[in-house]
């Protein structure tokens, strides 16, 4: 059978389905992480021999030591926040800096980004897209106007000089006269950026040729996703979504391979459903259901600390993610903390207008108008948490994973049953090949 050696795992909902444990898990196996979009608004947790630690820019690779750990040109940076991030690290004993390695061709998340995403929130109101407000947006609006600074930039002082006054003029005169906000000063923000530099320069390094060699030595590589697939910037609920492309496609662009060299693409996907700030929702539960699987389920976000909201699994949109996606196989986590609820319920369409659809809508307004349709299975009224072997599962929840992959036509290849890095059941290991079909019949 061949081996897959190119993985992407991506998030196949609205995020923090519980991706980093996924990527921890499998890089037993692995040579190398990737992260190649979004920047430190996602966080990754790991729970590993009870001890909690939480990423979100450093990919989830850094607690193996034999991994090398690449930031891809696709990932936004926050210089200071990946600093601290590395010391931490280092404080737990971790040699990450060998093994860390950052595209020149990162955007710079600057002081400014920061400023005009907080200010753009609150000229938004009611209306506002509930941004983590670090920046990330902003900085991604910069890199498309072709204006931004990147992390190779910083090594090269003067002309880096001469353009960050240029784009801080720009971006003052809007935080100035449009939000009515405060401007950055640019001396106190270039003096910051200088000191970076020489911190910065042995890591920094072309992650794409990296790739390459790694690919010719027949090395494994996973590419790490950040936030889910509903949350892309062109396929998710727009305008409610996140400033970059979360889809397995932009594996590719935003680390520098071809898209052939991708082997398999496995979706992280939680036995319910949650979301983090505004936008549509259709299976959202604002009853005692709702409230237990945010309790049981400890649903805050690893970097605001926000409530998340909870819902049923939707099918509906986890087939999109699956079609759009291109996704081989799926991880299933969280399935403990449906463990005492009966019924439990899957969105297998929705209602709108008075007529079903079996597909999600691209506008947001109609996705809001949206009625979820829900079949509904027996519970198992069982623990499974901390569960490692298939055999011991209660068949009640064998059903519901088995209907979850009938559904999407996609078959479940990994449960998660607890935070834990061990509290894992590996039904077929991705690496091992034998997901995708070798002729056209």
């Amino acid at each position: 059978m061949d081996t897959n050696r190119n993985l992407v795992l991506l998030g196949a909902q609205w995020g923090d389905e519980g991706k980093g444990k996924i990527v921890d898990l499998l890089t037993a196996r692995a040579d190398a992480v990737v992260r190649f979009q979004g920047g430190h608004n996602a966080g990754h947790t790991l729970v590993i021999k009870g001890a909690r630690t939480v990423l979100h820019l450093v990919p989830s690779g850094a607690m193996r030591e034999h991994v090398a750990c690449l930031i891809g040109n696709g990932v936004v940076v926050n210089v200071p926040h990946l600093l601290e991030e590395i010391g931490s690290l280092e404080q737990h004993g971790l040699d990450i800096r060998s093994r860390l390695q950052v595209s020149p061709g990162c955007p710079l998340i600057l002081p400014h980004h920061i400023a005009l995403d907080l200010a753009a929130e609150r000229a938004r109101g009611k209306q506002a897209i509930g941004t983590t407000g670090r920046g990330i947006g902003p900085c991604y609006e910069d890199k498309a106007a072709r204006r931004g600074l990147r992390i190779g930039d910083l090594l090269k002082p003067d002309s880096f000089s001469d353009r960050l006054r240029a784009v801080m003029d720009y971006h003052n005169f809007i935080l100035e006269h449009y939000y009515r906000s405060e401007t950055m000063d640019f001396h106190a923000t270039l003096d910051e950026c200088l000191s970076w530099s020489g911190i910065l320069q042995p890591l920094i390094g072309d992650v794409s040729a990296r790739l390459e060699a790694l690919r010719q030595q027949g090395r494994t590589v996973i590419f790490e996703g950040a936030q889910g697939m509903m949350l892309d910037v062109d396929h998710g609920t727009y305008p409610f979504a996140t400033s970059s492309n979360t889809t397995a496609a932009a594996a590719a662009t935003g680390s520098g391979i071809g898209p052939l060299d991708i082997d398999v693409v496995m979706g992280v996907v939680k036995a319910y459903a949650t979301r983090v700030g505004a936008g549509p929702f259709p299976t959202e539960l604002e009853d005692d259901v709702g409230q237990h699987l945010a309790s049981r389920g400890h649903e805050f976000g690893a970097t605001t600390g926000r409530p998340r909201r909870c819902g049923w699994l939707d099918i509906v949109a986890l087939r999109r993610a699956v079609r759009v996606c291109g996704i081989d196989t799926l991880c299933v986590t969280k399935l403990d903390v449906l463990d005492h609820l009966d019924p439990v319920r899957i969105c297998t369409g929705y209602e709108y207008e008075g007529l079903e659809a079996g597909f999600p809508l691209y506008n947001a307004q109609d996705l809001e108008a949206c009625r979820p349709v829900y079949e509904s299975l027996p519970g198992w009224q069982a623990g499974t948490a901390g569960l490692r072997s298939y055999e011991d599962m209660p068949e009640n929840a064998k059903t519901y994973l088995s209907r979850i992959s009938e559904l999407v036509g996609c078959p479940v290849s990994i449960i998660s049953t607890g935070a834990d890095r061990e509290d894992t059941i590996v039904l077929e290991n991705p690496f091992s090949g034998g997901y995708r079909e070798t002729s056209p019949e």
